[in-house]
């Protein structure tokens, strides 16, 4: 006979506690274990099997290390392609090398200086080219790096002009000079632990979870309150500061400092190493940058055929593995998925009342077309509001007038009384407005994470973010998927997903731009339910939507626009009986 379950104990707090920080660590403490695990097979390596020249390899593995650790954040989590990583790179060496070699200037003063001038440099070039998207940015960025180029080549008197400088101290360290082999080995592998470890803090806080999403989806980065440009200019500084770093210990390496330093081979050596490694990575910059400073060697055997087999072993390494080789190892061997926070509200607010934006001939012009055409309505606290139109009726044109993605031509945009007319898009989320779009686009990672982007900019934490945004999507009925991949979701549930991330932006005003598109009858039931529960709450919402049977028993108030002007703005019961909206927009026969 089975003895009798015990009764379930009560958890105390305080082991509830442990237990949840304890679950949340444990993909924390996996990382770690590789990473620790690697770095002591990396060390063994070097005490006891290395031989000098190998040691000379691994010192220079160590020095690409340390700038692709710096590229995996410009270029890996930002999404710029910057190809002047090598030219920062040459900076930080020439720093190094003319205050060494022209000036005695020893290791302590140097070092600082090369870490300091290259992102002083790159705050003004990012101004000036991270407006460029794309190839137009990289090939910017290249077209800096040749600049640099000549202007090092011609420039003897202070560089050497194509034949360098010779004679640039090595590194010393309270008073005593690091030799070569496995003492400068240590010293480089020490910098590149610390940057490694530094980079990897930065990708799992606000600030990496705020970049990435950046480069998957910018206007949905700064419809969520994030400033864009700051954020690409912080990462191509810290990408500067990185290759200065590198830069400076290669000299040191190699005691000499010339042209070479800034040529491209240089970018494209990191650019593999991203590539390969895995991108955004560090330990991705790390084994690229030891397989690519090695595979050489290894192929040195085969005489005249190396280069092609060397080329033949990282195209397969690209076609087997398009996500590098650390993110192949992540498919094989997957993370566990984070447990799910406890949902935390957070601080109510007393909702606003009377008219939260009020729009004053709005109007935008895309050439000789008209697309917004003096609109001028407002939407109260606590209501629903309705924009119906034809399709080219301006109704996206004027959510993304609102939401700061597009600059009015003329009128204004008063928001609890301040005009945000031509603000940038992360400024007017801030001030509280928030917004869907047409077609719902989700970041990879979980839903949870989806979510939680929305409050990277408001919260101290990614913990904290994460319990409102599970609180978000209980409030949209949502939290069955928090931890299901957001990109697999079907458009159904994506709508959701976004509506509850534009949720937890706890906004004052809540743009839907159709938001029942493919949605089942008992689907746009729920939706709707959910919207007035919003609106309840005390934000103003504005529907755009063709669904006129989902829409006219939801919202409070119609308008229509036709041809980028108000046609009728009035009731929902008055809108089918309306003449001029039935010929231009209903047809007969609407009820």
């Amino acid at each position: 006979m089975p003895r009798p379950a015990h009764p379930p104990r009560r958890t105390t707090g305080a082991l509830a506690l442990v237990r949840r920080v304890a679950a949340a660590a444990a993909p924390v403490r996996r990382d770690t274990a590789a990473l620790a695990l690697a770095g002591a097979a990396l060390a063994a390596y070097a005490a006891l099997a290395a031989s000098p020249y190998e040691l000379r390899v691994l010192t220079v593995a160590g020095v690409y290390a340390l700038a692709a650790i710096g590229f995996q954040i410009v270029f890996g989590l930002g999404g710029a392609l910057s190809l002047a990583q090598g030219t920062f790179f040459g900076i930080g060496a020439y720093v190094t090398g003319i205050l060494g070699s022209r000036y005695g200037w020893s290791f302590p003063a140097t070092f600082p200086l090369s870490l300091l001038v290259p992102p002083l440099l790159a705050l003004p070039i990012g101004l000036a080219v991270l407006r460029l998207e794309s190839h137009y940015f990289a090939l910017a960025t290249l077209g800096i790096a040749q600049v640099v180029l000549l202007l090092v080549v011609n420039a003897p008197e202070l560089t050497g002009g194509a034949n360098g400088l010779a004679g640039v101290p090595g590194i010393v360290l309270f008073g005593l000079e690091v030799p070569r082999g496995r003492p400068l080995a240590a010293v480089v592998w020490g910098a590149v632990a610390l940057g490694g470890v530094a980079a990897w803090r930065l990708a799992r806080g606000r600030w990496g979870r705020a970049l990435t999403l950046v480069r998957d989806d910018p206007l949905a980065a700064a419809s969520l309150g994030l400033d864009v440009g700051r954020l690409r200019l912080a990462a191509f500084a810290a990408s500067a500061l990185y290759g200065g770093a590198a830069g400076a210990l290669a000299v040191h390496t190699q005691r000499v400092v010339s042209p070479e330093v800034l040529e491209f081979p240089v970018m494209v050596a990191l650019l593999t190493i991203a590539v390969v490694g895995g991108r955004g990575r560090v330990a991705g910059a790390v084994l690229g940058a030891v397989l690519l400073q090695h595979l050489p060697e290894w192929f040195r055997a085969l005489e005249q055929s190396w280069l092609l087999v060397y080329g033949a072993a990282l195209l397969a390494a690209i076609v087997l593995a398009p996500y590098g080789l650390t993110g192949l190892l992540e498919r094989l061997l997957p993370p566990p998925p984070p447990p799910l926070p406890e949902a935390r509200p957070w601080p109510a607010t007393p909702p606003a009342g009377g008219t939260v934006l009020r729009l004053e001939g709005l109007g935008k012009a895309f050439g000789g077309v008209h697309a917004v055409d003096s609109v001028s309505f407002a939407l109260t606290a606590g209501r629903v509001t309705g924009l119906i139109g034809p399709n080219g009726a301006g109704k996206t044109t004027l959510i993304n007038l609102i939401s700061g993605l597009e600059r009015p031509d003329g009128g204004r945009l008063l928001l609890a009384g301040r005009d945000v007319a031509g603000w940038r898009p992360d400024r007017v989320a801030r001030a509280g407005v928030a917004r869907t779009f047409q077609t719902a686009s989700l970041p990879g990672g979980t839903v949870l994470d989806a979510v939680a982007a929305a409050r990277l900019e408001r919260d101290a934490g990614i913990g904290e973010a994460r319990a409102h945004a599970l609180h978000a999507l209980q409030r949209v009925g949502a939290a069955d998927l928090a931890l299901r991949p957001a990109d697999a979701l079907p458009a159904a549930l994506r709508r959701r997903v976004e509506l509850a991330r534009a949720v937890a932006r706890e906004p004052s005003v809540l743009l839907l731009d159709e938001p029942a598109a493919g949605l089942t009858d008992a689907e746009k039931a729920d939706l709707a339910a959910r919207i007035a529960a919003v609106a309840g709450a005390g934000t103003a919402v504005l529907v755009v939507e063709h669904d006129m049977d989902f829409l006219l028993p939801l919202v409070d108030r119609v308008v229509c626009l036709v041809q980028g002007r108000v046609l009728f703005d009035g009731p929902p019961a008055a809108v089918a009986d309306d003449p001029a909206v039935v010929a231009a927009y209903l047809g007969e026969g609407t009820p």
